[in-house]
């Protein structure tokens, strides 16, 4: 008796690989997409279920004696951190995500075209056990060319839900080369590395092993193991509330919410309708004469007869479906949890879970991609295509770009640092018209912690930042970055210097002009009138006082050095050529503006002499909270702000330039600066500007003007932070924001706890992130009062921020 263990690769059904299609050893041709599904916790109940629909539409063009075969890998991982930005905060985020565990998930999608002869397989017969030669069906070009224009029609019919997106896989992607396996050799060897290529021994004695990997089979084939009822969408409580219900896909528990190594297969096999119908009328009518013998017959009768009734009536495509879920691991010990996991993951669909042991080899066979067709029929159910569909895995993980192109986020499910490009992607894609930001949350909320890590991602990738800020929640970040920070003190009042230019700049028409604005706004009340010669004089003034800088280097330009020209020359000037006090009054505008001049109260306020060139400082936070309410400082700091960006916008093309207001725009707007918003919301994307606003209070939101006509309409990205608290009063909230439905539902899943937050772009897509930030960056952005003391003293005590906060760190891990 011949007792030796075949070899796989004699038994293998797969013949080869032709024209970017897989031919089996039967005949079978098969067509493999990798299949790009929408992110998970992203859609809508409308969304699910026009999904499904597609998805029913799509298979009625397949044709007879063709089936659908999707397998969904998922893949515990560990996250490799990518090329990321150099800096003390990027290197540190990237040493605490390394090696973070999570799910990865890829989806194949597989049309088949079986032979019309084709003899159908079962738990006794598979080409497991025999081969056979390949039909002289496929050898006509015009039955290939027929399937392949079918499923042209499928993937269109599919694509143009917006939804999803497949990509035809070509011969090289298929077949296994040196380091690198393909799909068919990946499945056989239950591969989680594509680059690894290793035989493995394929046992089947007592349950599934694959190698060092110990595998179990759970399938749904038999109409008794099914839910009673199903359809698109589910509600998943841990995100619902009492106002929303949170939806996920029907099978959503069998795909990423399965923490675990598993396959998840589904088989939709599309025979001849009529006959199949015929077939279970041939079955009715036996279980009607059997009906007296057994109430079990009755039933199975009545759901025979509205089977057909169904069909007919509603013009349903009836096929047969199975659908198993294969876990693995190698350790044997784990294989009782991976039991349990399975089963309460049936379990939220109302589903049984029935573990296959005899049949499990056969089915574990018709897994092989290209294989499908051996598929043991006896394992299967017969349903309509629009239940069938339910039990799709739908969803995916969310997708990154690249480190140095968005911002660090991580998913909900498991922390996994994902990048999302907030400002370019969506606007080159059409689902953003600006950049303009908004975000809301109570006190509390996060907001400052997301606004600081935003702005340290984009300064990392060159950008310059400019935050006009009450609170101080920015003094951390600017001194770990060595900005500028400017605030208002007794002892350290607050300075600037608007008549420097820096070495290489002369005093252009825009310089010019923000001076003479800041000059009248020291000179004149708000509703003053401002007559043309008194125009002319100081754009004069400003000329000489420039020239008069070229003669003489050593005068540094400063408010008291432009003073003094007025007194002392421009006056003469003045006299010359006989201006009278109606036309310029010189006396009035100096007396007016002494308290600015040398000795004067503000003499601090415009002639700094460090901190001075603020168009080439990238980052920049000019804190307002002891100066809000002053009548004079705060209204030309304001001026000096808004002249500052506006300088950055005209002479830095090319960079992005990052206009960061906290709470402080209340004030700004009370100071008549409304205007200055609104130009910032509307004007400074054209210049690759990115305006910031960052509000905590809903009555702001819903009553203010500004907020609404400068802010809202103009902001495309909406960064909202846990609202479970305006639950009872969301609807004002959610018409002053606009919120559709669905992004209303996603919002309110929103757990502070878990530090997540919402990002809305455009209106289009609405998903929640985590801000999961490492300690690095904590101590960095802390706004906690005691937190920012130690930070502070610990930075004072080591002689830097960064060194600082590196032993803060130590020290608190060491205890």
């Amino acid at each position: 008796m011949n007792t030796k263990t075949p070899n796989l690769f004699d038994v293998l059904p797969i013949m080869g690989i032709e024209n970017d299609c897989i031919i089996s050893s039967q005949g079978d041709l098969t067509v493999v997409f990798q299949v790009e599904l929408p992110e998970i916790f992203s859609l809508s109940d409308a969304e699910y279920e026009s999904f499904h629909q597609s998805w029913v539409k799509a298979i009625k063009v397949l044709p007879q004696y063709s089936l659908m075969h999707k397998q969904d890998w998922f893949l515990q991982c560990a996250h490799q951190a990518q090329e990321n930005l150099p800096g003390f905060l990027a290197e540190s985020s990237a040493g605490h995500f390394q090696g973070r565990p999570f799910l990865q998930h890829e989806c194949y999608l597989m049309l088949c075209k079986k032979p019309s002869g084709r003899k159908t397989s079962s738990s006794l017969f598979c080409n497991l056990l025999k081969k056979t030669i390949v039909p002289s069906e496929f050898l006509k070009p015009t039955a290939f060319d027929a399937f392949l224009g079918q499923v042209s029609q499928f993937k269109r019919i599919l694509e143009d839900c917006g939804l999803i997106k497949l990509k035809r896989l070509k011969t090289p992607e298929l077949e296994s080369y040196r380091r690198k396996s393909g799909l068919i050799e990946r499945y056989c060897s239950l591969s989680e590395n594509p680059e690894e290529f290793l035989y493995k021994d394929i046992s089947f004695d007592d349950s599934i092993q694959i190698g060092d990997q110990f595998a179990l089979l759970y399938t749904l084939g038999d109409a008794a193991d099914l839910p009673q009822v199903c359809g698109p969408r589910i509600t998943y409580d841990k995100f619902s509330t009492d106002k929303t219900r949170f939806p996920i896909g029907f099978a959503g528990s069998l795909g990423l919410l399965l923490s675990c190594n598993h396959i998840y297969n589904q088989y939709l096999f599309i025979d001849d309708p009529q006959a199949s119908l015929k077939k279970i009328e041939s079955k009715r009518l036996r279980l009607q004469s059997l009906s007296g013998y057994s109430r079990e017959n009755t039933i199975a009768r009545d759901a025979s007869n509205d089977f057909l009734n169904e069909a007919i009536i509603q013009q349903r495509l009836p096929l047969k479906a199975h659908f198993n879920i294969l876990v693995w691991t190698n350790r044997k010990a784990e294989l009782a949890e991976l039991r349990n996991k399975v089963c309460a993951a049936l379990a939220q669909m109302d589903a049984a879970a029935k573990p296959e042991l005899i049949g499990a080899a056969q089915i574990w066979w018709a897994g092989i991609p290209g294989n499908a067709a051996d598929f043991p029929m006896n394992e299967t159910l017969d349903i309509f295509a629009e239940q069938a569909c339910c039990f799709l895995n739908l969803e995916s993980n969310y997708r990154s770009v690249k480190a140095n192109q968005g911002i660090r986020f991580c998913d909900r499910l498991s922390g996994r640092p994902i990048y999302i490009d907030l400002f370019d992607e969506p606007r080159t894609s059409g689902i953003a018209s600006n950049m303009g930001v908004l975000v809301c949350g109570s006190s509390g909320g996060g907001k400052s912690m997301t606004i600081n890590h935003i702005l340290s991602t984009l300064y990392q990738q060159g950008a310059h930042c400019v935050t006009v800020d009450i609170g101080g929640s920015y003094k951390g970040l600017c001194e770990l970055v060595g900005g500028y920070y400017f605030t208002y003190t007794e002892d350290e009042p607050i300075r600037f210097n608007p008549f420097y230019l820096p070495e290489g700049n002369g005093l252009d028409t825009e310089k010019k002009e923000s001076l003479k604005a800041l000059l009248i706004s020291l000179w004149k009340q708000e509703h003053d009138p401002f007559n043309r010669s008194e125009y002319v004089a100081l754009s004069n003034a400003l000329q000489g006082y420039y020239d008069e800088l070229k003669k003489d280097q050593e005068i540094f330009p400063c408010f008291n050095t432009f003073y003094d020209f007025l007194q002392n020359k421009y006056a003469g000037l003045l006299q010359q050529h006989k201006v009278k006090d109606k036309d310029f009054d010189l006396d009035n505008f100096l007396y007016v503006l002494r308290p600015y001049y040398q000795g004067g109260e503000f003499d601090y306020l415009l002639n700094a002499r460090g901190n001075l060139d603020l168009l080439q400082q990238p980052f920049i936070v000019i804190e307002l909270d002891n100066i809000k309410d002053h009548p004079i400082l705060f209204p030309v700091v304001t001026l000096i702000v808004m002249e500052l960006f506006i300088s950055k916008i005209r002479k830095l093309p090319g960079v992005r330039k990052i206009l960061t207001i906290d709470e402080a725009w209340k004030a700004i707007a009370k100071s008549g600066m409304a205007e200055f918003l609104k130009y910032a919301f509307k004007t400074i994307r054209k210049f690759n500007g990115i305006p910031i606003v960052i509000t905590q209070e809903l009555d702001d939101l819903i009553s203010s003007p500004v907020i609404k006509d400068a802010i809202i309409n103009n902001a495309d990205i909406k960064i909202l932070m846990d609202m479970r608290k305006f639950l009872h009063k969301f609807d004002k909230l959610q018409s002053a924001l606009g919120l559709s439905d669905k992004s209303k539902t996603i919002l309110l899943s929103v757990n502070k706890d878990n530090r997540e937050i919402f990002i809305e772009i455009g209106g289009q897509r609405a998903k929640v992130y985590k801000n999961e930030l490492c300690p690095e960056e904590y101590y960095a952005y802390t706004t906690e009062g005691r937190e920012r003391v130690l930070v502070s003293t610990s930075a004072e005590k080591h002689g830097s921020m960064e060194a600082g906060i590196t032993a803060l760190i130590k020290d608190k891990n060491n205890n």
